[in-house]
């Protein structure tokens, strides 16, 4: 029996993005390296991804979204989330906002009702509970806030960082648990195995090192609705890497999930 050495955890975020996404997403998991999903409850095709992979034994999490799509609360009980349209306004309008214009009490209305959705989609509540990131002090709140109230194992950001600005040695507390952060994948020149190399050659002893990953395949949707594009494909083949898990077992490394966190 292998005696590991470190604990790395791989997670995969947007599950429900685009039908493609969840195809991408499914294949990181039957036939690669994710064993923690995040959903976005609200979308279209997250029933798709859902019963691609329900009968899996990972872990889920309410990737909660206010930045893609349409919201799941009454679209005029939200005005400071959503467009003229209903929709929510996009992340472009979060990263050129030169305030934080997200109301904590109606922000706080959609994750309770992503919250239930979540409950609808799997009968039980979300293994880990975390967000699509977006620029606002108020939504972190609100989903701290909701996690403790609910009892949820809740994962942000560092203090005062933004998901695509990590530092080297960003952590988060999980459960009591110190989880260190990658996430690379929206950097120009984003290579999955440079940034795993990265995590390998600075694995820390008093916590877990967490690569974050949006694996997904591409279709018409996720190409007008968002930026982050082929390192979605890249990721995909990347988890699916044979070499990538020899690599991981040679260094007497285990790949865990949020459960064990």
């Amino acid at each position: 029996m292998t005696k590991y050495s470190k604990k790395v955890l791989f997670r995969a975020d947007d599950l429900g993005y685009s039908e493609a996404v969840n195809y991408g997403i499914e294949k990181a998991v039957k036939e690669g390296l994710i064993q923690s999903v995040g959903v976005m409850v609200n979308m279209p095709a997250a029933l798709h991804g859902v019963e691609l992979l329900k009968k899996e034994p990972i872990a889920f999490s309410q990737h909660t979204n206010i930045c893609v799509g349409k919201p799941l609360t009454d679209p005029e009980k939200i005005p400071s989330l959503v467009d003229a349209d209903g929709n929510f306004k996009s992340s472009k309008i979060y990263r050129e906002a030169k305030e934080d214009f997200v109301v904590l009490s109606q922000v706080r209305l959609e994750i309770e009702a992503q919250y239930q959705r979540f409950l609808e989609l799997f009968g039980r509540k979300p293994d880990y509970f975390e967000g699509h990131a977006v620029t606002s002090a108020n939504y972190f709140k609100a989903m701290e806030q909701f996690a403790v109230e609910h009892g949820l194992k809740y994962s942000g950001l560092p203090q005062g960082q933004g998901p695509n600005s990590l530092t080297e040695d960003a952590f988060i507390d999980v459960n009591g648990t110190k989880v260190y952060l990658y996430m690379e994948s929206m950097q120009a020149d984003y290579d999955p195995y440079r940034t795993l190399e990265k995590l390998l050659a600075n694995l820390h002893d008093d916590g877990i090192d967490m690569m974050i990953f949006h694996p997904g395949y591409l279709d018409d949707y996720i190409l007008k609705n968002s930026s982050l594009l082929i390192p979605r494909t890249a990721e995909v083949a990347f988890l699916t890497d044979p070499a990538i898990k020899a690599r991981l077992e040679q260094l007497k490394i285990e790949l865990i999930s949020y459960k064990e966190v």
